[in-house]
């Protein structure tokens, strides 16, 4: 078994899912991967399980009854790579957003270079997205300038679901009181990673939109993370934070 994780969730990637485990698994460090299926009409979790045979039980699924939402996914996972004893673990999306040989820089900054949080940054070194229409670009730079107004975080791209954790700050996060569900998940993970004093830093990497499959994007996701930072901000005055 490798000391390194990766955690895809998905929803009906079946366009994609062949060909990003292959991707992640065919990679020049050794890491295992771990696929969290919500059930997927379309089939991905038989693709997974096909795939299984040949993997050399790097290959792992977990199964959810249904669509329970991106951080309820993670969390699931988090718990299963530290029950585990991996040591470092990456999330990224299925659709080949994210570039799975950036994966390397991420595992390289926590295992090498001292960084217990490792974020695959769209802005730290400009806008590096490629194929949004120009509106989403806005609203989801501008939610990164929000974020480091409220929070105070210097983190550029706090939205980001592109991550390497130490597992210390995994069980060091009570991970049952995380509570948000879309992408303000990824907000709270690094701002409760930040109030821990937990070295976080930012990779630059290329964003590009996916070819294939559908986007999960969604107004309820946008408004929880609007609100959700509120709430982080004013439930922060009365969490203790030590380790």
């Amino acid at each position: 078994m490798s000391n390194k994780l990766v955690i895809i969730p998905t929803y009906n990637e079946k366009e994609n899912i062949r060909k990003i485990i292959r991707a992640v698994l065919g990679l020049e460090i050794m890491t295992d991967l771990l696929i969290i299926d919500d059930n997927s009409p379309d089939g991905t979790a038989a693709i997974v399980k096909e795939l299984q045979a040949n993997a050399d039980g790097r290959l792992h699924i977990l199964e959810r009854e249904g669509k329970l939402g991106l951080g309820t996914a993670y969390i699931k996972g988090f718990k299963w790579a530290i029950d585990k004893g991996y040591s470092y673990i990456c999330e990224m999306d299925a659709d080949f957003s994210h570039d799975p040989n950036d994966l390397v820089f991420l595992f390289n900054a926590c295992e090498e270079k001292g960084a217990d949080v490792a974020i695959g940054s769209r802005y730290v070194s400009g806008v590096n997205v490629v194929n949004w229409p120009m509106g989403r670009v806005l609203i989801s730079y501008f939610a990164s300038v929000y974020v480091r107004l409220i929070t105070r975080m210097k983190i550029r791209d706090a939205t980001a679901g592109f991550v390497c954790y130490r597992s210390e700050v995994l069980k060091t996060i009570d991970l049952d009181r995380i509570r948000f569900k879309g992408y303000a998940f990824q907000i709270e993970m690094k701002f409760t990673a930040w109030k821990y004093k937990f070295n976080v830093v930012e990779i630059p990497i290329i964003f590009t939109d996916r070819r294939e499959g559908s986007s999960k994007m969604s107004g309820g996701i946008v408004h929880e993370a609007i609100w959700g930072v509120i709430r982080l901000k004013v439930n922060s005055w009365f969490t203790r934070y030590s380790r």
